[in-house]
């Protein structure tokens, strides 16, 4: 067949349809480059840019020696996980916990009055009210630590904290560094505003200091962006003297610390925060999704004064500010005790679920904490995570590979994350149960296909 002239991204969008109706699943493996070229009439250098622009979209992943595969689905459209529908999704990872609905339910009653409602609708700025600052500052704080209310900014989603963030502190085409594992929706948000991502190497105890040494020698980093408590998706909790050391190292480099808390409310003993080692260099970010519920998207940034103003500012230019009936609605479940009674059951809920985990994957590699809401599952071999995670659909389970969190191509191992929180747990205790079943016997055709 003749090779017919045609645009390069046509063809990528026919993949790309694919991709979305299910005709090609996650694990797929595409054609070699040669033979999709002849499918599709199609000249072999086309083929070549069909699939760099179909990696451009994050829709497939090459590996060396082994061909392209299609994404899983958190790995794709900037890694911002959506709910799969699978019958068992262990992608998505959100606590809840029965009692917490009643609860939210009566704290909401006294904003159906029409006066309570109608101050509840106006307008709000990225500093709140005083109220609302000092209600988060007492829900925020920590042994060894509580904000300052006057320093603590509200932003709709977390995810427009850590926006609001990289914007204020990192220009575009500035280099950040990351966790080499990093949150995959940090890593978007740096790309959709041209920040060059720099990984960043971990050991047992989180982010290595000297790593961020030697990255900031090869060319000057604007910021760092970290999880030191309940880091997703390793679920290691950096110890005190590391997070002294990365304070008194970032420090004396200049660079400042972007931190994400969102999960240390699931840490029974939290050590203070890295706002509390570097206090004039770091912002802290925080939200209610994890705490409370998804739907409660109300985000929170500590600031230090050098970056206050230019981080509210970054608030206001880019819409985030916080809706103010989510504010006022958070603000009473503070006051009456509502966060703090539901963060408790979710520490006892997850603790449960970790005994699921301890007693279903014993004697896999598998890295976690007794009170971290997911878990980091190191594949055996011959394994390999977008084969592992084709054959776990096929059996209804949604899982995420670990190229989803990797910050570079050299950081993305044979893993998958599994999100512990969102099933019941006895649909929990099957899922991994099949999954160990599925890792000990071995890639073969009745696994696979």
């Amino acid at each position: 067949m003749q090779a017919v002239p045609r645009d390069y991204r046509a063809v990528a969008d026919v993949v790309e349809a694919d991709i979305a109706a299910g005709r090609m699943r996650p694990g797929d493996r595409l054609p070699p480059q040669r033979d999709f070229a002849r499918a599709h009439g199609i000249a072999n250098s086309t083929a070549t840019r069909v699939y760099a622009e179909l990696a451009r979209r994050g829709l497939v992943v090459g590996e060396v020696g082994r061909g392209t595969f299609v994404r899983a689905a958190q790995d794709r459209a900037f890694g911002l996980a959506e709910p799969t529908g699978a019958p068992v999704d262990l992608e998505l990872s959100v606590p809840t916990v029965p009692e917490q609905f009643p609860a939210l339910a009566d704290g909401l009653a006294r904003m159906l009055r029409p006066d309570v409602l109608a101050a509840s609708l106006r307008p709000l700025g990225a500093t709140g009210t005083p109220d609302a600052r000092a209600a988060s500052a007492a829900a925020l704080a920590r042994p060894g630590w509580t904000p300052d209310p006057g320093r603590i900014l509200f932003t709709g989603t977390g995810r427009q904290a850590i926006a609001a963030a990289f914007a204020a502190l990192v220009p575009p085409g500035g280099r950040m560094g990351v966790e080499e594992l990093t949150y995959p929706a940090a890593r978007a948000i740096a790309a959709q505003r041209g920040i060059t991502v720099v990984p960043l190497g971990l050991d047992d105890d989180g982010l290595r200091p000297d790593a961020v040494a030697a990255a900031h020698r090869r060319g000057r980093l604007r910021a760092i962006y970290v999880q030191p408590t309940l880091h997703n998706p390793t679920s290691v909790t950096m110890p005190a003297g590391r997070r002294a050391e990365l304070a008194e190292l970032t420090g004396r480099l200049g660079v400042p610390i972007i931190e994400d808390a969102v999960w240390s409310h699931l840490a029974d003993d939290s050590a203070p925060p890295l706002a509390a080692y570097a206090p004039e260099h770091t912002v802290l970010v925080e939200s209610l999704s994890k705490r409370v519920a998804p739907g409660i998207t109300l985000g929170f940034a500590v600031a230090p004064p050098e970056f206050a103003d230019v981080l509210a500012g970054a608030i206001r230019s880019g819409a985030w500010t916080a809706p103010s009936f989510a504010l006022d609605a958070a603000v009473g479940w503070i006051r009456d005790g509502t966060v703090a009674a539901v963060s408790e059951a979710k520490r006892a809920d997850v603790r449960a679920r970790q005994e699921v985990v301890r007693a279903t994957l014993d004697g896999f590699r598998v890295r976690t904490a007794p009170d971290a809401a997911m878990c980091w599952w190191d594949l055996p071999d011959p394994w390999r995570a977008d084969t592992f995670v084709a054959a776990a659909a096929r059996r209804g389970i949604a899982i995420t590979p670990g190229a989803a969190f990797a910050a570079g191509p050299a950081s993305a191992p044979d893993a998958v994350r599994l999100g512990l929180a969102s099933p019941p747990p006895d649909v929990l205790a099957a899922a991994l149960a099949t999954l160990a079943a599925l890792a000990r016997s071995g890639p073969t055709p009745d696994t696979v296909d």
